[in-house]
């Protein structure tokens, strides 16, 4: 991705997993029809161009790919989508099919569903499936790439793909590995409140100071245009860690197994309609940031 000069011009809508595809009973009615309203997979399909977009659902990372998919065909056709189809890739040499790369060169966005990150960059990183996401993330405006849990986490360059939540802050709670780097300059983390992923997130920057992390709270997720503006979108709340501002750091040297020490840390709380500028590190409270101005 590294080859890539200028700023994208697709759009990542990356989201925090158990997003309301208005399918729950236990939801209460008014809050059903606020999520039709302002609810994250309208906002995605306001994205890829509205009810004509061509939309199509990835379930690779999930091991429960035909229910999963029925579920986001029923959402998206609620929502008044009329071509949603399902990109059924379970192995590698299905990226390779001519018949799927087509129909990704025709798509007007996809969305990657829940389940195993590491399976989405076992099965997808260096294909010819994977080089098209990225030309075309890139070259068109109005791409969308979407993500929820794992197809969000699995954005980044640098990725997480485990670490338990009590042993956060102990040196090596929280494992790394590569991602697909549709998003070169952050770390993303899932059903970030709910499960308190507050430690390994943190971890994770300052493993990588130089990074962003974003936690997306369940139901909530962030639109990123320019490669670089957040918008939060969705019911709950999003955390932006900045680790420019770090001093003492002894993650290089302390040894496994014990506690962390890291000075001056950021946190940011961005919640519906909030901004976050990654490249300035800085936070809009409701307003347009200067790149949506011009």
């Amino acid at each position: 991705m590294t080859k890539f000069e200028q700023a994208p011009k697709g759009i990542l809508i990356a989201v925090g997993g158990n997003e309301d595809k208005g399918t729950f009973p236990r939801v209460k009615k008014q809050f059903h029809l606020n999520f039709f309203e302002l609810g994250i997979l309208k906002r995605i399909i306001d994205s890829m161009g509205g009810s004509n977009a061509r939309i199509e659902v990835i379930t690779t990372a999930s091991l429960i790919p035909e229910e999963l998919g029925a579920l986001y065909l029923h959402a998206f056709q609620v929502l008044g989508c009329k071509q949603v189809n399902i990109l059924d890739i379970r192995e590698e040499a299905d990226a390779l099919k001519p018949e799927n790369l087509e129909r990704l060169r025709l798509a007007s966005g996809v969305m990657f569903t829940g389940g195993d990150q590491s399976r989405l960059f076992r099965i997808f990183s260096g294909t010819a499936f994977h080089q098209i996401l990225l030309d075309r993330y890139h070259h068109e405006e109005g791409f969308v790439i979407a993500g929820t849990s794992a197809g969000a986490m699995a954005m980044s360059d640098i990725m997480i793909t485990g670490g338990s939540s009590t042993r956060a802050l102990l040196k090596g709670s929280v494992k790394l590995d590569r991602g697909l780097a549709f998003q070169e300059n952050v770390i993303f983390d899932s059903h970030f409140v709910k499960r308190g992923r507050f430690g390994r997130l943190m971890e994770a920057v300052a493993t990588h100071p130089y990074k962003i992390g974003i936690g997306l709270g369940e139901d909530t997720g962030v639109l990123i245009s320019h490669g670089n503006v957040i918008e939060t979108i969705g019911s709950n709340l999003v955390i932006v860690i900045d680790g420019h501002h770090i001093k003492h750091n002894n993650t290089s040297y302390a040894a496994p197994g014990t506690p962390l020490s890291i000075e001056n840390l950021r946190l940011h709380v961005l919640a519906f309609g909030n901004f976050y500028d990654i490249k300035e590190r800085k936070f809009f409270v409701g307003q347009k940031t200067h790149y949506q101005e011009e």
